[in-house]
This record gives C-alpha cells, structure tokens and sequence, in this order.
C-alpha cells in the first residue's frame, strides 16, 4: 500500500544545472535558507553534514531521498530542534527556529498565537524504542496529552485524558494495548504506539525518518494506512523507493548538498539513475562541489 498521489497541480518547476527549485511564492510551511551544519571532529576539525542547503517544502507528502550518510537525518531534525544550523536560517511556518524555538522565546510573540517553531511539529524515528520512555502504552500517551495542555496553557482531567486515550488507540486500532508494557510489543506495536503518542499533541506536520526501515511487510502496510489518513503535513526520509514515489514532492540530497527538488515519481526515477551511474561530481569533497556547481551555472537559487 502507498500514498494516494495528490490531485492538486503541482507548482511550475526551475531546473537549474543539477538541481530543481520550486516556483511558487506561497507561504512554505518548511524553509531553509542557506543553511550549513558542521560536526566536531575528534581529531580536531569540522566537517560538513550539510552545505549551504535552500529548500521549501510545501507539498502535502514529501519524500527526502539520499544515501546513507547523506545528511537526511539531519536535516529532518533542522525542523525540530534536534539539530541547530550553524550556518543560515530554519523557518517552521514562518517562524526562525532561533529567535523563537519555542512559546514565550523573544521573537515568538510577533507570531499568531505567540506559537514557538517546533510546537507544531511532531517527529517519528526509525526506532520507536527512542521516544517510547513511559512503562505503560496509557501512561505514555498520558504523558504527551499533559505536555501539550502545558504549551497550549490549556487542561485535561484525569478521566479527559483516559478517555482521549481509549479514542486515539481506538483510531489506530490498538486500544487492547492500552495498559500494555511497551516493552513487549512487537516493532509494528511499537511504531503504531508511537505515532499514536505523537499525534496525541495535535501536531501541524509529522517529520518521518525511516519509518518503515524494520518492519515487515504486513505491518509497513498498516502504518502506510494510518499515514494516508492524517491530515498533517508529512516529510519522511527514506530508503522505500515506491513509497517515496507515491509522495507528491521529493528532494534528492548528496554529500551534504541539494541535488534536486520536484515532482517524486520523476526524481525517484533519477535517483534510480545517480545510484546506478554515478551521482554528480561524485567523489568531490563538498567544496569542491560547490565550485563546480558554480561554474557550470548550477548554483541553487535564494
């Protein structure tokens, strides 16, 4: 099972050299501008994950592809505060992740709703043993309703919030695991328990990363169709190459730099192609990438 294309037009598309940059003006609800991230090196050092990255994600569904050690992972966690960009500018719906990661922060009250960056935004990890921290599936649900009345200033009783949690389990048809341990669910569980924790914050957009990497094929299938009936906005790394086709929008990123930005079945099929034949200025430092990006017109457009 996979995403039903959205019937909405795509946006007119600039291809510049390598790289492909969508043309509409509307509000985007994800951005970067110019942005870099460097790593410490234990030698002494740094090197770059991410060079000089501008981007929009506006699409309803968008596929990041990449190969491992790409900079996927991280630039998922640009938009949730995970990573922070030492070079450049993260916007979640128009709001710097800097100035104003979080409500009350300076900078979030000129925002509507005094609404910080990352509030609206939800994350799933390939490995939900990562966000799973409560013993019980009830309790850590519980704890996700009770931190999202405290942003929202905003308060549920005992018995509200019991009964929230029998409704969100019931939508993803799990509420036997109610009182259950999470340590003795099975992986499909465990990644239907999750999503259920965090959509119990009532995000605006769900950032995936490898969510179907360790599942087998009948519980990828269920976890496709809890997703294909959320509302939310949905950017989700991965290596599923037919479930990122069946996304609405795809950017492709390389050592560290955009490569490409567009409609998901056509860049599946270059990505096919790159990983089959060689990726462009494969084997450059990052550097050296961008000088002969440069050179030959390719340079990515802010």
């Amino acid at each position: 099972m996979f995403f039903r294309r959205s019937t909405r037009q795509n946006a007119p598309q600039q291809v510049q050299g390598e790289q492909t940059v969508s043309a509409s003006t509307s509000m985007p609800a994800l951005e970067l501008e110019s942005v870099s991230v460097f790593t410490e090196l234990p030698e002494g050092g740094h090197r770059r994950i991410l060079k000089d990255v501008s981007l929009r994600f506006m699409a309803k569904r968008t596929a990041v592809l990449g190969l491992n050690g790409s900079g996927k992972s991280t630039l998922l966690g640009l938009f949730n505060g995970l990573t922070h960009p030492d070079e450049g500018i993260v916007r979640v719906n128009g709001v710097d992740t800097l100035e104003a990661p979080s409500r009350g922060s300076k900078g979030a009250g000129s925002h509507t709703g005094s609404q910080g960056a990352f509030e609206g935004v939800g994350m799933l990890f390939a490995q939900p043993e990562a966000q799973l921290i409560m013993p019980t599936v009830a309790e850590d649900i519980d704890l996700s309703l009770r931190r999202a009345a405290a942003v929202e200033g905003s308060a549920l009783s005992g018995e509200q919030r019991r009964e929230r949690i029998r409704e969100l389990l019931r939508e993803r048809g799990i509420e036997r695991l109610v009182d259950q341990s999470v340590f003795t669910l099975s992986g499909g569980e465990k990644q239907l328990v999750a999503l259920t924790s965090v959509l119990a914050a009532r995000p605006q957009i769900l950032l995936l990363d490898e969510p179907t990497t360790l599942l087998d094929l009948r519980n990828r299938a269920r976890l496709l169709k809890h997703l294909e009936s959320l509302d939310q906005m949905l950017v989700l790394s991965t290596h599923d190459l037919d479930l990122a086709a069946s996304c609405d929008e795809a950017v492709i990123i390389h050592d560290g730099r955009l490569l490409a930005q567009g409609d998901a079945a056509q860049l599946v099929q270059q990505y096919r192609t790159w990983c089959a034949e060689g990726f462009p200025n494969e084997g450059a430092t990052i550097e050296d990438a961008s000088e002969n990006a440069d050179a030959a017109g390719g340079a990515h457009e802010r």
